[in-house]
Formats: structure tokens, sequence, C-alpha cells
């Protein structure tokens, strides 16, 4: 993360994967909750946050992280951009000349 957005809610928008407690979530959702799924060896774990819980979340600048507490304890969440591949094979294809 280069900017910082000001609200963990803001990051989340233009997230396309997340990170939590170090665990790359495969799956998550943004509605009116955000629940997030990942897998820790053979245990399937989930998580949801309410957006009350989401708003109070705080970044720690040091860690590039935000600190989220689902009312039990706090949760270090990264939102991270995955790299998306392109079809760009076949624009390459077209400009090698046979």
């Amino acid at each position: 993360m280069t900017d910082t957005p000001t609200t963990l809610h803001d990051s989340l928008k233009s997230a396309t994967m997340l990170e939590i407690d170090g665990l790359h979530a495969w799956d998550f959702f943004l509605g009116d909750f955000l629940t997030l799924e990942c897998m820790d060896g053979r245990e399937r774990k989930t998580w949801r946050f309410s957006l009350e819980q989401i708003h109070a979340a705080a970044f720690d600048d040091a860690a590039q992280s935000w600190v989220i507490n689902d009312g039990a304890s706090d949760h270090r969440l990264k939102c991270l951009d995955a790299f998306t591949p392109s079809n760009d094979v076949d624009e390459l294809e077209e400009e090698t000349p046979v």
C-alpha cells in the first residue's frame, strides 16, 4: 500500500485479495457485513465483521495493516491487489512476425 486510505471500508472497496492474521482469504464479501473465509491447513476459518467494527478499525502504519476487533479479539487485516493476468498472448502473437 502506498497511499493509506482514510478508512478500512474505503480500502476494502478496492481490494481484490485480503490477508487476515497472516492467512490469505480466498473468499470475501463486503455488504452489510464483511465476511471472510480461508484455509489454515485443513481447517476452514471464517470471520464476520459488522460495518460498525469496520468503521472502528485503526490503521497500523508500521505493520501496514488494519487492526479490527470482532468483539472478542484483535485481528490484523491487509487489503491487497491481486495480480490479474491479461490476454496479451493474443496481442503478442499478432505483433510477432512469423
